[in-house]
């Protein structure tokens, strides 16, 4: 499914896809400053959280009341495998992993569904994909 997003409030389609696919791993791809955090606020609001959401590049986790926040920019796969993150998407909630594609291998490996969606910025708006559906 794509999506074409001029505004904040055109992310609710996507927020829609997230819940009506019934995963809760999702895998957020693409380039910097293309909207991955920002959806992730917006998800968050959505679900009446008040959480203040902010990018986990250099904590590699965040966690917003049943939402997790992941981000591999900066440490990437084999850290996030070495702290034992593999584990934490067993719990219960929506897991978020920003830069997240080197680790989908792993994911089917292991028996873990996802659902990744991919962030394409083209001038003033952005096509948004959910993968996997």
């Amino acid at each position: 499914m794509k999506f074409e997003v001029k505004t904040i409030n055109d992310l609710k389609k996507v927020i829609e896809c997230v819940k009506n696919s019934n995963k809760k791993i999702i895998i957020l791809s693409g380039t910097l400053g293309s909207g991955k955090t920002t959806f992730v606020k917006e998800f968050v609001k959505e679900l009446n959280n008040n959480s203040v959401v902010t990018s986990p590049t250099f904590s590699i986790q965040n966690i917003y009341d049943g939402v997790y926040h992941y981000d591999l920019y900066n440490k990437g796969v084999d850290e996030f495998l070495s702290l034992g993150m593999l584990e934490e998407l067993q719990k219960d909630g929506y897991h978020f992993i920003e830069w997240g594609e080197d680790l989908e291998d792993i994911l089917n490996q292991f028996g873990f569904e996802y659902l990744k969606i991919v962030f394409d910025l083209r001038g003033d708006k952005r096509i948004i994909e959910c993968q996997n559906y």
